[in-house]
C-alpha cells in the first residue's frame, strides 16, 4: 500500500514458497518477489539481498535500491510512519532501526545457575523491526561476515557496526512493533486488528429526497455508538471529499440510491477504494442499498440488480473489499 516502495522482497523457507505464490496471487499483491530462504535468520536476509545485487537473480529484474527496509513478517501491525522514519535516517547515517524500552529487567546468570548481575534496565533498549540501511553498507557486511556471523547472529545493525563501521541511528517505535512469537499471541494480534479497524462509518447518498431522508435516519440511529459522516453526492472519481474519507482511514460505506441501477454507484465507489490503496490488512466493507420506490418497476429488475451485485462482490472480496446489496 505503499507507493514509495519500489519492490518487496519475501524470504520463504522452501516448503512454504507454493504456498506464499498463491497468497500473493489471490489478493493480486504487486512489486512482490519471493526468494528461497535460508536455514537461519542471517542466511535468509542475504538470499534476500543477493536478488538485488548480484548478476545470477537477473531474472528478478530488479533494480539495486538506495535504501533496503528489512522488515520481520512476525511483526504485521508496522505503519508507514515508522518505515519513514528509519529510512530517512538511514540515508543520513546510513543505518537506522526502531527500538522499544525493555518492560523487564535483563538478568545475568553464572554457571551455577545464580545470578551474575544485571543490567541497568533505564540504558537498554530492545532492539525491534524494520531496520533501514544504505544498500551497498548492509550488503558489504554480509559479504564480509563469517559462517558463524550467518548461523548464530541475530542482529543486523551489530553487522553493520562490524563490518561497515556504521553506527545505527536509533528510532523510538510504537507499541504494536511486537512480534507474534507465541500462539496466543495470535489472539492479541486478532484484538489488534478489531481495535484498529475503522471506528467511523461514511454514509453516502444521492441527492434525491427519500436517500437523503434514509441516510439522516442512519446518522441519527448510529451517531450515539460509532462516528457517522453523511455527505449528499452523486458520485464521481474525482470527489475530494470522498477521496478525503477514505485516505483518512474510513473502511465502511454505505451508498444510499433510488436509481435505477445503483450497481453502478457500488462499482465506482470500489474503483475509488481500490485506486487510494488502501491496505488489505483490513476489510473494507461497502453496502449498496437500492431504495426502489417506483410501482413502475418490477420486482424481477431488483432481483437480477443484486445478483450482478452478488458476483461482483465474489470478485472484490478476493482485494478484502466486502460489498453487500440491500433492496428496499
Amino acid at each position: 500500500r505503499i507507493s514509495w516502495i519500489s519492490d518487496i522482497i519475501v524470504v520463504v523457507s522452501p516448503e512454504n514458497i507454493e504456498t506464499m505464490k498463491t497468497i500473493i496471487e489471490k489478493y493480486g499483491h504487486k512489486r512482490v518477489t519471493v526468494v528461497k530462504g535460508g536455514i537461519t535468520r542471517h542466511r535468509s536476509i542475504f538470499n534476500g539481498l543477493k536478488v538485488l545485487a548480484e548478476s545470477e537473480f537477473s531474472k528478478y529484474l530488479l533494480q539495486k535500491p538506495e535504501v533496503v527496509v528489512i522488515h520481520d513478517a512476525v511483526r504485521p501491525f508496522v505503519e508507514e510512519d515508522i518505515l519513514l522514519e528509519v529510512v530517512m535516517a538511514a540515508k543520513e547515517h546510513g543505518v537506522a532501526g526502531a527500538i522499544r524500552p525493555l518492560v523487564s529487567t535483563v538478568i545475568a546468570a553464572s554457571a551455577d545457575g545464580c545470578l551474575d548481575h544485571s543490567l541497568e534496565r533505564a540504558r537498554y533498549r530492545a532492539s525491534e523491526m524494520p531496520q533501514a540501511f544504505l544498500f551497498d553498507v548492509i550488503y558489504q557486511a554480509y559479504q564480509q561476515c563469517t559462517d558463524y556471523d550467518l548461523d548464530y547472529g541475530t542482529e543486523c545493525l551489530h553487522l553493520a557496526l562490524k563490518y561497515s563501521n556504521t553506527k545505527a541511528k536509533l528510532i523510538e517505535g510504537t507499541p504494536d512493533l511486537w512480534k507474534v512469537t507465541y500462539k496466543r499471541d495470535l489472539y492479541a494480534a486478532e484484538s489488534i486488528v478489531k481495535d484498529n479497524l475503522s471506528q467511523e462509518i461514511c454514509v453516502i447518498t444521492d441527492v434525491k429526497e427519500d436517500a437523503v431522508q434514509v441516510g439522516f435516519l442512519l446518522h441519527e440511529s448510529l451517531k450515539s455508538r460509532i462516528k457517522v459522516e453523511v455527505i449528499s453526492i452523486s458520485l464521481c472519481k474525482n470527489d475530494n471529499h470522498l477521496q478525503n474519507m477514505v485516505s483518512g482511514g474510513c473502511y465502511n460505506f454505505i451508498c444510499i440510491h433510488d436509481k435505477r441501477s445503483a450497481f453502478q454507484e457500488a462499482q465506482l465507489l470500489v474503483d475509488i477504494l481500490e485506486k487510494s490503496n488502501i491496505t488489505p490488512s483490513y476489510p473494507v466493507m461497502l453496502i449498496s442499498v437500492h431504495l426502489n420506490s417506483s410501482e413502475n418497476i418490477s420486482f424481477s429488475i431488483g432481483v437480477e440488480e443484486l445478483t450482478s451485485i452478488k458476483k461482483f462482490a465474489r470478485e472484490v472480496k478476493t482485494k478484502n473489499i466486502w460489498v453487500y446489496g440491500l433492496l428496499i
